[in-house]
């Protein structure tokens, strides 16, 4: 078998499917942050020269796949699967890509947790033989993000010291089978529950995302008879500062005592410690941008050996949130290992 099933979450890879090349990028803000040099692309405009916001979502989108494709020297007609995501209704920017690019397409949503959701169904097909090669593709965008899910930015609304900043960043990864030149693979996936602790809070989003967290980085750590020590890093998607304080409480509860030296959070990462970003970054730019910019250059470079990405995601429906509904959590879980 090349897939070892290792309990009702998780599984592994005998041969796993390699990173053949990614693509990263980002506007302004998140180029002057602390990870600035690992994108591949900084736009300093938030339009990108597009006429609207949602214009200059799917040009990231665009930018990033084909520098993913260009890195890996491989043409999108080879290509046999795109799965992409965004934050917006109906994944429009990604399925404008997914018209742009000519792939097959499978649309994406686990909110900010998706780009650990599109690696996951695109490392399954290589590994299986349904794809030769197949493309994982996600991204955010501040102005669109806010003004669908709570205020558009130009409205100039308060915001709490819990609320986070949606990120411009999109994120893209060409996964091909093992043997290729890649010194990077995805060797294992944690496919994450909904939980949902009744936090109705929209600028709350860390206390959404924070027990996903910590129920999937358990049921990994469980399923592969691992210990937080067996990895270099582990990053979860966009807890901020409130959301990764309650996780460490609720890991510590459950008895994972040794996971907070090796704690990033992508969001925190990518944004630093600017207040006026409040709790950190969050949207799916944030685990995109990270694991496979940051992290990936973390394992090409042979500085690290193994790294569990761990992208969260809050699944709010302001339609559901008007109507009293809480916002129920997801984490999805990507082991990203150095061959």
């Amino acid at each position: 078998m090349e897939i070892l099933k290792l309990g009702r979450q998780s599984w592994r890879y005998v041969h796993p499917p390699q990173i053949c090349g990614q693509g990263i990028c980002g506007g302004r803000t998140e180029g002057q942050g602390p990870l600035g040099k690992s994108f591949d692309h900084i736009y300093t405009d938030l339009y990108a020269g597009e006429s609207t916001f949602e214009k200059a979502e799917q040009k990231m989108q665009m930018k990033a796949a084909e520098t993913a494709l260009t890195k890996a020297g491989v043409a999108r007609e080879q290509v046999d699967l795109l799965c992409a995501g965004d934050l917006l209704n109906q994944n429009t920017p990604s399925a404008f890509s997914a018209r742009a690019l000519g792939i097959p397409f499978f649309g994406m949503y686990t909110a900010c947790a998706t780009i650990c959701q599109a690696l996951a169904a695109a490392s399954l097909a290589v590994a299986c033989g349904a794809a030769g090669y197949a493309l994982a593709l996600a991204g955010s965008h501040t102005c669109t993000a806010e003004k669908q899910f709570r205020y558009p930015n130009e409205y100039g609304a308060q915001k709490p010291p819990s609320s986070q900043y949606t990120v411009c960043a999109a994120g893209a990864a060409l996964l091909g089978p093992a043997g290729t030149k890649s010194r990077v693979c995805i060797s294992g996936v944690t496919v994450g529950r909904v939980i949902d602790l009744s936090v109705c809070d929209p600028f709350n989003m860390g206390a959404v995302m924070a027990p996903a967290f910590a129920d999937t980085l358990a049921a990994h750590l469980r399923e592969n008879q691992r210990q937080a020590g067996d990895y270099d890093l582990i990053l979860s998607g966009d807890l901020g500062k409130a959301g990764q304080a309650i996780a460490l409480e609720l890991l510590e509860g459950n008895g994972v005592t040794d996971v907070a030296e090796r704690f990033g959070d992508c969001g925190q990462m990518l944004l630093g410690e600017n207040k006026k970003f409040f709790c950190g970054g969050s949207g799916i730019g944030c685990a995109a941008a990270v694991g496979l910019g940051h992290a990936y250059d973390l394992l090409r470079q042979g500085k690290m050996q193994r790294i569990l990405l761990c992208a969260t995601g809050a699944l709010l429906s302001p339609c559901a949130n008007q109507q009293r509904e809480s916002i129920p959590g997801i984490c999805h879980g990507i082991v990203m290992e150095r061959v």
